[in-house]
């Protein structure tokens, strides 16, 4: 069994006009969305409810970066992340070619990225049916945490249809305030 956990960055801002895409920063609901939903992860990972990540991809974005840096916050402990180019921007078929290039000897993995790719590969390792999917379906929100336990012995098995959502946690689950997006 592996568990792949997907966090897709928090809300960001469009102030600049002149700002790229990539250099784009957190705005403020963002940044406090990123530290309530390591406040989550935290408690979880002490509780057993949600794996202890030693192992963390990140796309390189500026709001990627600051997400992480939120959550490390709100978790109260460094996730020491690897920043992937590939992660930024990339369809689910790049994030399932990374992830099954993923050392073994991990059984739990993070990924934090961007939509729609990472929207794209939930959907396309989550069998159809249930009330998790039903809601990723929907939509998966900026500073959403799914989790999802993928029955295989090594990630180079990773493929469509084997996974189980067994988290699907939203900044606005945890604090009304912080969601929906407009």
């Amino acid at each position: 069994m592996k568990t792949l956990t997907l966090l897709r960055h928090a809300k960001s801002g469009y102030d600049d006009p002149l700002l790229r895409d990539f250099d784009r920063p957190l705005n403020d609901r963002g940044r406090r969305a990123a530290m309530k939903v390591g406040q989550w992860l935290g408690a979880a990972i002490r509780r057993g409810d949600m794996p202890d990540f030693a192992l963390v991809f990140a796309s390189p974005a500026v709001r990627v970066r600051q997400t992480i840096e939120g959550l490390e916050a709100g978790m109260n402990r460094p996730l020491a992340p690897v920043y992937e180019q590939r992660i930024y921007l990339s369809s689910s078929a790049t994030l399932i070619e990374l992830c099954a290039g993923f050392s073994d000897e991990f059984s739990d993995a993070m990924l934090v990225g961007h939509n729609p790719g990472l929207e794209d590969l939930l959907l396309e390792l989550v069998p159809p049916g249930g009330k998790l999917r039903a809601e990723a379906e929907l939509k998966y929100p900026t500073a959403t945490l799914a989790r999802l336990d993928i029955a295989i012995d090594r990630w180079a098995q990773i493929d469509g249809g084997r996974a189980e959502l067994t988290k699907f946690v939203r900044p606005r689950d945890l604090d009304p305030s912080l969601g929906p997006d407009d």
